[in-house]
């Protein structure tokens, strides 16, 4: 019975993971592909001009989705909380 009720709390921590980095990875590949193709458009071959727009629009996307993701995550440990008192009996 235990082992079904930690194997069940790691698979939500992994979901809870995969859910809350997934937007910021896609913005940053959207935006990686974007500058990759102006950089082939315009055959500027600049390092910094491939890493500086990634970070911007990475923690762009971080303040945009923090309401979501701390709620997300909020109820997610909620919801370990109260799992608890299945772990202890």
């Amino acid at each position: 019975m235990n082992q079904d009720i930690v194997v069940t709390l790691l698979q939500k921590m992994f979901v809870l993971v995969l859910e809350l980095s997934t937007p910021v990875l896609v913005v940053g590949i959207l935006v990686g592909l974007a500058v990759s193709i102006f950089q082939t458009i315009t055959q500027i071959q600049e390092s910094t001009l491939t890493i500086v727009p990634k970070i911007i629009a990475g923690v762009v996307a971080l303040i945009v989705l923090m309401p979501w993701m701390m709620s997300l995550t909020i109820q997610t440990v909620n919801e370990f909380f109260n799992m608890i008192p299945e772990l202890i009996s």
